[in-house]
């Protein structure tokens, strides 16, 4: 076990955490480890990972709403392969910022309290990572607790791009574009920074089972395909992205829909796997080969693309776009569907380079580059964590 300070952190989704182990080593974070409870799996498992091996360990604690018994029983997971007496602090990844966070903070009991004030903007995220913040709170109470937020990185948007044509009064009281993803999207900013240095302007596609683009200027957010809430821009796993209002109203009026049916096909039954009637996974999209299957596909790759023109007019150019997060990173059928409806731009696919997921997916000669670049949240929120903890 590592004799030097370590700091954790909480990455949680609605259904899942995953938890990174990290050293804190010359004012900087390096990566032990990770750990993964699913909380839609039977039984309960926490996996954890510490250099090439990985362990699974099914949970005998009880599933309650606080948490108490899974937080402690993951502890002491943990303690078998880190020392965690050694932990500082624990950072969480939080959806929503709102206005009030622009940057991460400390999660004191009123910064908590502000935290849970923003639920009714993510009610599917937030109370999830509320849940762990308490959870951990009541067994170390004395553990300094910090907040990262994915609706930070977008706070460099202009008023213009975040306003919805809407009465003002709505947008003053909050009801604006936001944009998500924040946390993956700082971390591309900073290796686009690093190497792509001659390329100001780019558009970096964050696809996975939540998946959106972001239009980033000199590594600055200047628009987000997500807005007021994690169902639009694009479609997603099981959502469906832009969506005509008129659509809600449709359901409700008409169809006699509740807001809380509403609220589930908005959130778990559209998509890919709305489209495709066969499977939310774009993987098993690929391998199904149904019209149904490629139907839905063709629709994600399709309005991929007309976000990317769209970020374009935003941005005033293109010099590249990134792929990001699970499909943007191992899917090469995906990123070559996307690119080939932007060919007209002067895209040219490198095959070879594409299919090994390569750096770099254009030839030499494609006026715009594209490229594959892993993500990391876990990283990101580490390094906040740290820059408020100071070396000491």
């Amino acid at each position: 076990m590592p004799s030097t300070d370590l700091l954790l952190t909480f990455n949680t989704g609605s259904s899942t955490v995953k938890i990174g182990i990290f050293a804190i080593e010359d004012a900087k974070v390096r990566r032990l480890g990770k750990g993964m409870i699913d909380f839609r799996a039977e039984p309960l498992t926490f996996s954890v990972t510490e250099g090439p091996k990985t362990f699974d360990t099914p949970l005998e604690a009880e599933l309650t709403d606080d948490l108490h018994a899974v937080i402690d029983e993951t502890f002491a997971l943990l303690s078998q392969h880190f020392d965690i007496g050694a932990v500082r602090a624990a950072g969480h990844r939080v959806v929503h910022g709102g206005d009030r966070f622009i940057e991460a903070t400390v999660l004191d009991d009123a910064a908590i309290d502000a935290v849970d004030a923003l639920t009714p903007l993510a009610p599917l995220h937030q109370p999830q990572a509320l849940r762990f913040i308490r959870a951990l709170k009541h067994l170390k109470p004395h553990l300094t607790q910090t907040a990262s937020f994915d609706t930070a990185f977008h706070a460099t948007q202009t008023d213009l791009v975040r306003r919805f044509a809407i009465p003002r009064a709505l947008h003053d009281e909050g009801i604006k574009r936001y944009g998500f993803h924040g946390l993956s999207y700082k971390f591309i900013a900073g290796e686009v920074g690093r190497r792509l240095l001659s390329k100001p302007k780019i558009v970096a596609a964050h696809l996975g089972s939540g998946a959106s683009l972001c239009a980033l200027e000199k590594g600055a957010s200047r628009d987000c395909s997500m807005g007021f809430s994690t169902l639009d821009g694009i479609p997603m796993a099981t959502r469906p992205g832009w969506l005509d209002p008129g659509v809600i109203l449709h359901l409700q009026q008409q169809k006699k829909q509740s807001v809380d049916q509403v609220e589930d096909m908005l959130y778990h039954r559209s998509g890919l796997l709305g489209v495709s009637d066969i499977n939310a996974d774009s993987r098993d999209l690929l391998e199904d080969g149904s019209p149904q299957a490629r139907e839905a596909l063709d629709l994600f790759t399709l309005r991929i693309a007309g976000e990317i023109g769209r970020m374009s007019v935003t941005l005033g150019g293109l010099d590249a776009i990134v792929f990001t997060a699970g499909i943007g990173e191992h899917q090469p059928q995906i990123r070559a569907a996307v690119l080939q409806h932007l060919s007209w731009l002067g895209l040219a696919i490198d095959e070879r380079a594409n299919a090994a997921n390569g750096f770099t997916i254009t030839t030499p000669a494609s006026r715009i580059t594209a490229h594959v670049i892993a993500t990391d949240e876990e990283q990101i929120i580490a390094q906040e964590a740290l820059s408020i903890l100071g070396p000491g």
